[in-house]
């Protein structure tokens, strides 16, 4: 064998069959109950694919036989009493790992909820972007704003981003200018549709947010971009977020039951299996599980964790 062949092959080894499966960390998963009294403000009632209970009972089931062994929850809901019941539910189960909650940056009652809230430790951060009616740049023109992000990364914690587009990537560069100690995951960024006149400038946001090392990206979604009708290939999406934000700051997300809108969890969770399976278990390892550990700092809370 030629010593390039070589090299290749063993950097690139794929699982072998005696080797123990992988424990999966699922970093984005939603919990929501449309039957308990006042409601959801998420999903709408006339989603029947939706519309029904998703609580971790239901994510054990629909996971099972996949050796995934915890979750993170995404909030899912603008009430800030949500909160408290996220943390409830998840307390009860086990698979339930960690937690991002919704808070709002820039409002007197911020520092004493985030106080509150940080007590538990499955509170591992809070999601902002252009979602809710939120506006991340106009908060962004706030001193009282970027104090509390300020506050979010003394505190440990994380701020997960969203609807990718290319103003909020730009408002996710000016954060880590502010707060060079905040972790950031980009949530769903495959996703993002990006134009014909845009790719330069996305581009150059890719490798500025790749050189800032406590940025993260969830690989997620990618099920729902490939419904469009250009219909881009899994190395398409996924080789340009590998190659720019390496090995380590990658992770495994569901976007559980929203993706149940795009194929079942098995057929989200073997695309990307499929895409790392001929890269050593070491980068498969810090994909599923370890990049979510330096993430969000989740709580280990059962045997089969790692």
């Amino acid at each position: 064998m030629k010593r390039r062949a070589f090299l290749q092959t063993t950097a690139a080894a794929p699982l072998l069959a005696a080797d123990p499966p992988i424990p999966i960390i699922d970093t984005h998963v939603h919990l929501f109950d449309p039957s308990r009294a006042g409601g959801v403000p998420w999903p709408p009632k006339d989603n029947p694919v939706l519309y029904k209970t998703a609580l971790p009972k239901r994510l054990r089931e629909v996971t099972k036989g996949f050796n995934v062994v915890g979750a993170i929850e995404i909030e899912a809901s603008p009430w800030f009493t949500d909160n408290q019941w996220v943390l409830d539910v998840c307390a009860q189960d086990t698979i339930m790992v960690g937690f991002a909650g919704n808070l709002e940056p820039g409002k007197p009652e911020f520092p004493k909820q985030l106080e509150q809230l940080a007590r538990n430790s499955l509170f591992r951060g809070i999601r902002y972007g252009y979602l809710w009616d939120r506006d991340l740049r106009a908060g962004l023109a706030k001193p009282e704003f970027v104090a509390d992000l300020g506050r979010l990364a003394k505190a440990g914690l994380s701020l997960d981003t969203a609807n990718q587009s290319i103003r909020l990537l730009e408002d996710t560069l000016r954060i880590t200018d502010r707060h060079p100690t905040l972790r950031i995951v980009i949530d769903h960024l495959p996703n993002i549709r990006v134009a014909a006149g845009e790719r330069a400038t996305y581009e150059k946001l890719l490798r500025e947010l790749g050189a800032r090392k406590q940025v993260y990206v969830k690989l997620s979604a990618i099920l729902l971009r490939q419904k469009a009708a250009d219909k881009p290939s899994t190395a398409s999406l996924l080789d340009p977020l590998c190659a720019t934000f390496g090995e380590d700051r990658v992770l495994y997300g569901s976007d559980w039951p929203n993706s149940d809108t795009s194929g079942t969890y098995a057929q989200g969770l073997s695309t990307v299996q499929s895409y790392f399976a001929s890269k050593s278990r070491a980068v498969q390892e810090k994909f599923f599980w370890r990049n979510s550990q330096a993430a969000y700092r989740w709580v280990k809370r059962a045997q089969n964790q790692p």
